[in-house]
């Protein structure tokens, strides 16, 4: 007998949802619904005046005075500015291998060699795990480092930077051995 009432639920639900689904007489092209009336209306009201745009500024005139100065994007006038005289790059030396990589992507992971003065050999490995023998006088780094020494838990390099204005500064850095 519930197998029978549930049957019935089921039908007089079905009922109520088809009834409810059904065409309304409100929603019909000749009798519109209310939100149908206010979008007419709505769109039938002007709308609200613009403001008035802000007034153009007159361009102002500049003129440039410094034609007999150096164009500091002419890289031929830079180079021309650069003194013999202090420290620079050597533009005909051939790069080193250690000189294509960063100093920070470079590791100190021993020395090797005895006690006399410069007979010690530092031994850095690059990030490709490829380990190489330095030692004083060789290049290093991508900014022109040169190593100055090398002791059994650090290599000293001097690096050249460019100034801004056409020269080269002398920076220290260096590579630590890490403790394991």
């Amino acid at each position: 007998m519930s197998i029978r009432l549930t049957r019935m639920a089921w039908v007089v639900a079905a009922s109520a949802l088809l009834a409810s689904c059904g065409r309304s007489v409100e929603h019909s092209p000749n009798n519109p619904s209310d939100l149908a009336k206010w979008a007419k209306d709505t769109r039938s009201k002007p709308g609200p005046p613009l403001q008035p745009l802000p007034p153009i500024m007159p361009f102002e005139k500049f003129n440039y005075d410094a034609q007999g100065l150096r164009d500091p994007f002419d890289i031929a006038s830079a180079a021309a500015g650069i003194t013999a005289s202090g420290p620079h790059p050597e533009s005909a030396r051939a790069k080193q291998p250690l000189e294509h990589y960063p100093l920070d992507a470079l590791k100190m992971v021993g020395t090797i060699g005895g006690k006399g003065r410069g007979a010690l050999v530092g031994l850095v490995m690059t990030p490709d795990k490829v380990t190489y023998r330095v030692s004083p006088g060789m290049y290093i780094g991508q900014s022109e480092g040169r190593i100055t020494t090398v002791t059994e838990n650090r290599i000293d390099i001097v690096e050249l930077t460019p100034d801004g204005g056409g020269g080269w500064l002398q920076r220290p850095a260096s590579i630590a051995l890490n403790s394991p």
